[in-house]
């Protein structure tokens, strides 16, 4: 047997949850690992985040999986949030939480002196050298999620000089500074980046003006706004270094977005990894990476192309994406008839697919709806109607339904 086949080791598939619902579809997508925002600690102000019951039940959905839950407590503290922090770590800990994920080194050494919680350092602390990476294995912290500006070449040195679990992003948004340490959200809405709660100064348009303040113009007005991150083409360059986590960014993404990014990486990390010496990149994974967002996705720092080519600075246009037609909650294996959530519109006549964690893509053509009476309908256009339709081959409940492309 090739010796490549001997000793490549399937990295963890890690994705994000913003709430309940979407962390199960993470995890039946084929997540190994999510991570979540806890009510306290965490840098998504914006998002739903979790209680302690909440983390609780998920905990225990995951590990029925054989699954983890890894909880972010990687805000940057202030005095008074001290106090609090110790009994929040041993909640955290009693309910069984796989690791928490921290930049604060006061996190750390409370943790250790208080927990048996494992710990992984956060990308916030910008860590992209193997000093760095010492530095934090001697705290104790058994993993790095490495700083997004991190190049192939210095994620292969590091592995080579420092034996700690390395973690890196393989897709979503990317921060137009150091990741989170950019104060132009602090200086222009008050709202700090470094408590949860950027305002996203990156995407917004300016007005450029020279030197003599007059107004210089543009094809179209100015923004320093970074492309998403995509590394599909580069997963089996990351499995080859020894990445330990492969992580997708997007707590408050939505659960389509979630199950289609999930379900692409799941397939391209086990083919590769199946057989990495006949592995073929597959272009149909990257269109539909391309659907389900509204932005362009670039490899980034790790190809060490980091020009203008990785920025939008003539504007943009990010169109809703409407292709998530609806949910499966329940198939007829008798009548062939499935029951439907809404999530957008469709219609009798309408070319859709099916796609879930144990199918393969199923190509339908609508030929008659049924509402939840029974009255045969042509169009659904309420929200989250529950609708029903024929299949002729078998679905399950969470598979999603999407336009056909």
């Amino acid at each position: 047997m090739n010796n490549k086949m001997n000793i490549i080791k399937k990295p963890e598939l890690l994705a994000p949850a913003g709430d309940i619902e979407r962390l199960k579809i993470a995890l039946l997508y084929g997540a190994d690992a999510v991570y979540i925002g806890g009510s306290m600690y965490s840098l998504r102000a914006n998002a739903i985040n979790f209680s302690i019951d909440e983390i609780k039940e998920s905990v225990e959905f995951a590990h029925n999986l054989g699954k983890k839950i890894y909880v972010t407590v990687n805000i940057i503290l202030h005095n008074e949030e001290i106090d609090l922090l110790v009994d929040y770590l041993k909640e955290l800990d009693s309910v069984g939480v796989d690791a928490i994920i921290v930049s604060d080194p006061t996190v750390v050494s409370l943790a250790k002196e208080n927990t048996n919680l494992e710990i992984h350092i956060s990308t916030q602390q910008s860590t992209i050298n193997y000093e760095s990476m010492q530095f934090w294995k001697n705290t104790g912290a058994t993993r790095v999620v490495m700083g997004r500006e991190v190049t192939k070449e210095e994620l292969v040195e590091i592995k080579n000089k420092v034996d700690i679990e390395i973690e890196c992003f393989i897709h979503g948004a990317m921060c137009a500074s150091y990741s989170g340490r950019c104060v132009l959200s602090n200086f222009f809405t008050k709202r700090d980046s470094n408590r949860g709660g950027c305002s996203q100064i990156c995407r917004w348009n300016f007005d450029l003006l020279t030197e003599d303040k007059e107004p210089l113009a543009g094809e179209k007005e100015f923004t320093f706004c970074t492309k998403d991150l995509s590394m599909l083409k580069y997963i089996p360059d990351m499995i080859d270094i020894g990445i330990s986590s492969l992580k997708i960014e997007g707590r408050m993404r939505s659960i389509y977005y979630i199950a289609t990014v999930v379900n692409i990486y799941r397939k391209v990390i086990d083919e590769y990894c199946s057989n990495p010496e006949n592995y073929s990149y597959n272009e149909k994974y990257e269109k539909i990476l391309r659907n389900c967002a509204n932005r362009d996705s670039v490899p980034q720092f790790f190809n060490n192309i980091y020009d203008s080519s990785c920025q939008y600075y003539n504007g943009r246009e990010e169109v809703s994406n409407q292709d998530f037609l609806g949910i499966i909650l329940d198939y007829d294996v008798n009548t062939k008839m499935a029951t439907i959530q809404q999530r957008n519109y469709f219609k009798v006549g309408d070319k859709i697919e099916i796609f879930g964690p144990n199918i393969n893509i199923i190509d339908v053509t609508i030929d008659k709806i049924w509402d939840d009476n029974n009255n045969e309908i042509d169009i659904v256009r309420h929200p989250k109607q529950i609708v029903k339709f024929r299949i002729d081959e078998q679905v399950y409940p969470n598979d999603l339904i999407r336009v056909k492309k």
